[in-house]
């Protein structure tokens, strides 16, 4: 009996210490979070609305969090290529990319064969939506939608419509206004808003649809000239340009979205994490303002409530890439 005392006193230490030992799920999850310098991956050039927005987060959420939060820039291939990047990381919550209409909506019914799927991403969260501008080089005889649409009409593929990239809300907007209108326009596609911009005022290209936060600057020097705006309703910074709705083309709506995602891969508790700092960013009055001062606004939601509004989109601009045609280019 004595014997039987003393194996089960000298086991119990074992037993306790057994017992104190992290489960296997939880020796997975870094002791803090985060642990070391964050990325979030903008798949396009610097200066439109992805990168941004993606600064305004990264110098906010380095503040809350203590540790550098860098934008990286992974431009081309129609935004598959930042969008592979975010995906080669390590799945550990410290990489994120900027999504959007085209690389996580349209992409998937405009290219094939995409290295990618809807399940290898988890929303984190939406971070602005704001309306897109049909703009004109001040050579284009054209000062509404209607006199745009007769021009190109009067000579096909006579004009050309750039964009920020092929599956972006610039590219779509402008798809969807040729299948409505009826007309051809000769897209030509660039590696971000930018660069196509730089071109549209120096009158290498006549056309384009752009987000407001980068067109307004040009349109307000005169440098280019604003037809209509493609959301329902009026933009404030623009209230005497009229949408495209009520230009003639009823029921045509556009609004630019972007949204942090991180790789599925990533523990939930880690996504929630992000959800959680990234909202309390966008709640700051200052972030508030600077957003609106694009033009634009957040759209509270759970990663949950992004999700379903990205699986919406994917079916809304689906449809709209096999009405139009809309290939890869």
């Amino acid at each position: 009996m004595d014997r039987t005392r003393r194996r089960v006193a000298a086991a119990m230490p074992a037993c306790a210490l057994l017992s104190a030992l992290p489960s296997p799920a939880a020796r997975a999850q870094p002791a803090a979070f985060p642990s070391k310098p964050m990325t979030i991956v903008v798949p396009a050039t610097p200066g439109g609305i992805l990168d941004l927005s993606s600064r305004l987060i990264a110098g906010e959420l380095s503040k809350r969090v203590g540790q550098p939060v860098t934008v990286d820039n992974r431009a081309g291939g129609g935004q598959v290529i930042g969008m592979q990047a975010m995906l080669r990381a390590e799945p550990d919550g410290h990489t994120m990319v900027m999504g959007s209409i085209g690389p996580n909506a349209a992409n998937y019914a405009i290219f094939p064969k995409l290295p990618y799927a809807p399940g290898d991403f988890a929303p984190v969260a939406h971070v602005v939506s704001m309306p897109n501008v049909l703009l004109v080089h001040p050579s284009v005889p054209a000062n509404t939608v209607a006199e745009l649409v007769a021009l190109a009409k009067a000579k096909p593929g006579g004009l050309s419509i750039a964009s920020s990239g092929t599956a972006t809300s610039s590219h779509l907007a402008g798809e969807m206004l040729k299948m409505r209108a009826g007309i051809d326009l000769v897209h030509v596609p660039y590696k971000g808003a930018a660069p196509a911009l730089t071109d549209l005022v120096g009158g290498q290209v006549n056309v384009m649809v752009d987000n407001l936060v980068t067109a307004l600057p040009h349109v307000n020097a005169g440098r280019l000239r604003a037809l209509a705006v493609t959301t329902a309703q009026r933009a404030a910074e623009l209230p005497d340009v009229p949408t495209v709705a009520e230009s003639g083309y009823p029921g045509f709506e556009v609004t630019v979205w972007v949204g942090l995602l991180s790789a599925s891969k990533v523990p939930a508790p880690l996504v929630e994490r992000l959800h959680a700092e990234v909202a309390q960013v966008l709640a700051m009055p200052d972030v508030k303002r600077r957003l609106a001062e694009m033009g634009g606004a957040s759209l509270p939601m759970s990663p949950a409530q992004f999700g379903a509004f990205i699986a919406a989109e994917t079916q809304k601009w689906g449809a709209v890439v096999r009405q139009a045609g809309i290939k890869a280019e």
